[in-house]
């Protein structure tokens, strides 16, 4: 195989959540812990923090991999899904894993995989998941942030155990996988805590917060409640609304690099893991607090969180594609000039009857359709947009989408919202590398 071929297999041969959905959701352990076996079991060779929760892993994983990094250490980073390309999900002091490395993986793979696959092929994510494990202790890494891709109890991530546990926070997302209320949620995610292993949650609500307390008992866990623990931190915007100031934060002030109100939270909840990872026994000096804070995103190269792609007309893109996200960006985008154009499509197994009314009934909508196969058809988006009061124009692919929105932000000084659903997001990225939007 070569690279090119190499990912098409990935895609097309195995069961891939990010391109048909639930039917490649696999509850159970069973094959992952057999395909990590016979890989060696890599991830014991290196210290892990695992992280879950509905909205802000992403951002959390980055920042603490920026800061680990910068206090000196060789640190893995395994997230999903990726934006552009698939190498984003895992990398190495910030860089990508190599092709070769992807090539080497799965020609191993498929020398084995008739003792791996037994009852059922591995899919998309049991591959990608053992892939980056392995390449980790390759690289001998000294640590790695192991992102959840779906739930936690029965995640493929959740064969490993961590010197640390974080779960940022609850909403309401994947309820066919996880359950129709936050508790179901919330036990799914408490799955990932381990015996004697330290917990950091970054939740608010009692009935919550009292699930995870419960759980962690149960494990001899102790666990540290984030946003308790440091609610006296300040948090003081830049001018451009692309960034904040923290201050009150044990390390002294904090520039952080990322923008969007959702940040807020998320830096209480790194702050607390900062802390317990000291306790640890973890060397990380204030300074790297500091420098891995203001420098995530070139660090790490994070996309897509409140990302500002454009000067004039402004534009703007965010991953948020579920209730708890879109409760904040609702707010977040009347900081943005008028007339607003929104750029939006979703999934088409979303639930969006509760994430269309948090929209802005001023602005006005181009709704389109990401070109992965469980896209909603922008037809059918603008169809139940128009339910509550939505109103827009129907573009076939988010280029043309997002070359409409130009030409009257253009005309008219307006600004650019492009989001709803990660895979939008996506695809203009992929159109930025490719021209970029200046």
């Amino acid at each position: 195989m070569n690279y090119k071929e190499a990912v098409e297999f990935l895609y097309n041969q195995t069961p891939q959540f990010q391109r048909i959905g639930a039917a490649a959701y696999k509850p159970g352990l069973g094959t992952v812990r057999n395909l990590s076996a016979i890989f060696g079991n890599r991830h014991t060779e290196y210290q892990i923090i695992h992280v879950a929760g509905t909205n802000g892993k992403g951002s959390t994983s980055h920042t603490l991999a920026a800061v680990l990094q910068s206090a000196g250490y060789k640190v893995g980073l395994y997230t999903s899904p990726h934006l552009v390309d698939f190498r984003e999900r895992m990398r190495v002091n910030g860089g990508k894993i190599p092709q070769e490395a992807v090539v080497d993986f799965l020609e191993r793979y498929k020398a084995v995989a008739a003792s791996v696959q037994g009852d059922a092929e591995p899919s998309f994510f049991e591959l990608t998941t053992v892939m980056a494990l392995e390449w980790f202790a390759k690289e001998k890494v000294d640590v790695a942030i192991i992102e959840v891709g779906l739930g936690g109890r029965l995640d493929s991530t959740n064969i490993i155990t961590p010197v640390l546990s974080v779960i940022t926070n609850i909403s309401f997302d994947h309820m066919a996988q996880l359950g129709n209320t936050l508790e179901s949620i919330a036990k799914e995610k408490a799955g990932i805590i381990k015996d004697g292993v330290g917990v950091v949650c970054g939740e608010t609500r009692p009935e919550i917060k009292s699930i995870f307390a419960d759980e962690s008992s149960s494990h001899g866990s102790a666990i540290v409640f984030a946003q308790d623990k440091y609610e006296s931190l300040t948090f003081t915007p830049e001018d451009s609304g692309f960034g904040f100031a923290i201050g009150g934060a044990p390390f002294g002030c904090l520039g952080f690099q990322l923008g969007g109100e959702y940040q807020k939270e998320n830096a209480c909840t790194i702050v607390a893991a900062i802390v317990e990872l000291r306790k640890l026994g973890m060397r990380i000096p204030d300074d790297a607090v500091k420098k891995g804070f203001a420098n995530v995103c070139s660090m790490t190269g994070l996309m897509g969180r409140w990302m500002k792609l454009s000067d004039y007309p402004l534009t703007v893109c965010d991953t948020g594609h579920n209730t708890g996200g879109w409760e904040v960006l609702s707010h977040q985008l009347g900081s943005l000039p008028s007339p607003l154009l929104m750029v939006i499509g979703f999934v088409n197994d979303k639930d969006i009857s509760h994430i269309l009314p948090l929209m802005p009934c001023d602005a006005e909508y181009v709704f389109t359709k990401a070109s992965v196969p469980r896209a909603l058809p922008a037809e059918e988006l603008a169809l139940e947009a128009g339910r509550f009061g939505l109103h827009g124009v129907v573009a076939g692919t988010v280029s043309e989408a997002y070359g409409l929105a130009r030409e009257r932000a253009v005309r008219t000084g307006g600004s650019i919202f492009v989001g709803g659903s990660t895979f939008v997001v996506a695809d203009l990225l992929a159109d930025c590398f490719s021209a970029k939007i200046s």
